[in-house]
Formats: structure tokens, C-alpha cells, sequence
């Protein structure tokens, strides 16, 4: 029901079987952006399958014969045909394949700041374990602002006493002023 904003996950299709889905978890119902809602409304109403019965994105294909509209498009198909081909021309030379979204989705998430059980919950996770290990991914900007809270803290709380086991003028090679900030003993 795209009006109220919401998707609720009924069935699952797997290498086009329907079936149902796998758990408690995936029959809550899923928040959907307004703008997104309002693209798959216009969409379902210009569908040749307007009817709710029906799938959104349903297969065309002659040899769904009078499955049409009843049976889901093949989504090896779509990204084979489709996706990998668009990424090609944009670029993209990994492969990628349905999970890259479900990975690029957890890692903005995360990026954003969201809360670990909302990742998990829009991703249809029953554990935070398998959103945290298997999704999602720290991105390299955050590494970096991770890394610099820890130097600051590093620098307030002993500015000038840290020390670097092993570097000595002799065997240094690199700038005097960096030692000096580091705290080295007996500094250059």
C-alpha cells in the first residue's frame, strides 16, 4: 500500500520461485520515501498490471504465457540484462549483483549515523550480528574521523609524552618537527 507509505513483504521469490518469507522479521511492514511511493504509484498505473493482485514489476515475457502480470520479473534477468550493463557504462568494473545494494544501503545507513537495530530492521535482519558483519561496511571518511578523535584524545591527555620505541636520530629519516610533536625521547 504505497498511499500509506509502507510495503509489507508477503512472499519471497527466490530464483523465481515464490515462496514465503523467511522469517517473523520480514513481514513487518518496511517505511517508504514519498518520492520513491510516489514513482512506484505512477509506475504501477501505467503498468500493463495495474490490478493489486499483481505483481509491480511483473514479467512480460510470452513464456510467462497466462502467468503474465502473476508471475515476478526474472531478476537474474533484470540484473544481467539491465544492471550490469548500466554499470559497465558508467564505469563500474566489479561485479555486482543484488547484494551490493543491500551492502551500499547498510553502509550509507550506517555513514548517516543510524542506530544499529534500524539498520537492522530495514534490511529485514533477525540479528544486528548479521547487519554489523556481513553489511556493513566502514567507509573510509569515517575510519579517518574514528582515528583522529582517537589522536586527539591521545594529545590532551599526554601532550608530549607519547613515545616511539625504536627511532632514534640515528635511524630516523623522516621530519625532526614530527618527532618533536610525538613526544620522541631525547628528540632531534
Amino acid at each position: 500500500n504505497f498511499a500509506d507509505l509502507t510495503i509489507w513483504a508477503r512472499r519471497s521469490v527466490v530464483d523465481n520461485v515464490v515462496g514465503p518469507v523467511k522469517t517473523e522479521t520480514s513481514q513487518k511492514p518496511i517505511p517508504v520515501d514519498p518520492f520513491i511511493a510516489e514513482d512506484l504509484m505512477r509506475w504501477k498505473g501505467i503498468s500493463s498490471y495495474p490490478s493489486p493482485e499483481q505483481y509491480v514489476f511483473a514479467t512480460d515475457s510470452p513464456r510467462a504465457g497466462e502467468n503474465r502480470g502473476r508471475q515476478p520479473l526474472c531478476l537474474a534477468t533484470v540484473m544481467r540484462h539491465y544492471i550490469q550493463p548500466a554499470a559497465k557504462r558508467v564505469g563500474i568494473i566489479k561485479r555486482i549483483g543484488w547484494h551490493t545494494f543491500r551492502r551500499s544501503y547498510s553502509t550509507l545507513l550506517h555513514k548517516n549515523g543510524e542506530v544499529v537495530k534500524v539498520v537492522q530492521e530495514l534490511l529485514r535482519h533477525g540479528s544486528s550480528k548479521v547487519t554489523l558483519d556481513v553489511y556493513a561496511q566502514a567507509v573510509t571518511s569515517a575510519k579517518r574521523r574514528a582515528q583522529q578523535k582517537v589522536a586527539s584524545i591521545l594529545r590532551e591527555e599526554m601532550p608530549g609524552t607519547l613515545c616511539v620505541p625504536g627511532v632514534s636520530p640515528a635511524n630516523f629519516t623522516g621530519s625532526p618537527k614530527l618527532l618533536k610533536r610525538i613526544g620522541v625521547p631525547d628528540g632531534i
